[in-house]
């Protein structure tokens, strides 16, 4: 059994020092977990109001916050998934890195569907949506954050690259997701992560309440644990990749050997 957790916390907006604190702490809480995953921007808050406001914390992916966190993943030998805010080449990304025992370097995914105000504050991702294989737990990881939910062709493209599991940092202001979310899991038959935050950030005279509840659905969508609105807290399932592996439900049903792409229109 391959055994994941969802960190569902408020993050203080703009204060990288603080939010890094409270992640190493909850990261104690997670020590049995083989893959970590946290909300979307956890780094650094949410409800950016202009580009100036992401540069003042935004770091590039060898900065200080990550680079702590990379060596933690060494220590925990976890793998860890973190939004942060990305700074590379006077680009200004929505991102979420993948941090890897043993690795120097982590994979980055750039936020592909950019949200309301995000649109102002960062550039649009141009990563395409990663999978990563990690030997040493015998998994596929893709990840995607948040609003790409809305999309999709995000979950089916991670899938059709193998993905048995999908983590999505996010900050969801909805509560559309809680229908949507495990679809996308059963559509698909992988297990999908959702680490969502909760609090409140007011900024520019608006304010957004975030939603929490994170989650982790099978793959038949059924949620293996769920978390509450409002709680700081670290939720723990076990999953099996393996059984993600033949997308098939039936003996002459198979989600895509049966897919018709040259019919599609998208």
């Amino acid at each position: 059994m391959l055994r994941v957790a969802v960190v569902q916390f408020a993050p203080a907006f703009g204060d990288p020092a603080r939010n890094l604190a409270t992640m190493l702490a909850l990261l104690d809480a997670a020590r049995a977990a083989h893959i970590v995953i946290f909300p979307e921007l956890a780094t650094t808050g949410y409800f950016f109001q202009s580009r100036q406001e992401v540069a003042a914390v935004a770091e590039p992916v060898d900065g200080p916050t990550l680079e702590r966190l990379r060596r933690e993943a060494q220590w925990r030998q976890q793998v860890l998934v973190v939004g942060f805010a990305e700074q590379a080449d006077r680009r200004l990304y929505n991102a979420a890195a993948v941090l890897l025992p043993g690795e120097e370097h982590c994979i980055v995914y750039r936020k592909t569907h950019l949200f309301y105000k995000e649109k102002l504050c960062f550039d649009p991702g141009d990563t395409g949506f990663p999978v990563v294989y990690i030997p040493a737990l015998d998994v596929r990881l893709g990840v995607m954050i948040c609003y790409d939910w809305r999309f999709p062709e995000a979950a089916r493209t991670l899938a059709l690259q193998g993905a048995e599991l999908i983590a999505c940092p996010s900050n969801l202001v909805t509560e559309a997701w809680e229908m949507v979310m495990p679809v996308r899991a059963l559509e698909n038959k992988v297990y999908l992560a959702v680490a969502n935050r909760t609090g409140v950030e007011e900024r520019g005279g608006e304010r957004l309440i975030f939603r929490g509840k994170s989650a982790v659905y099978a793959y038949t969508g059924h949620p293996l644990c769920r978390a509450n609105a409002e709680e700081t807290t670290v939720l723990l399932a076990e999953i099996e990749p393996e059984q993600t592996r033949t997308k098939a439900f039936d003996p002459l049903d198979d989600l895509f050997a049966d897919r018709r792409p040259e019919y599609y229109r998208l």
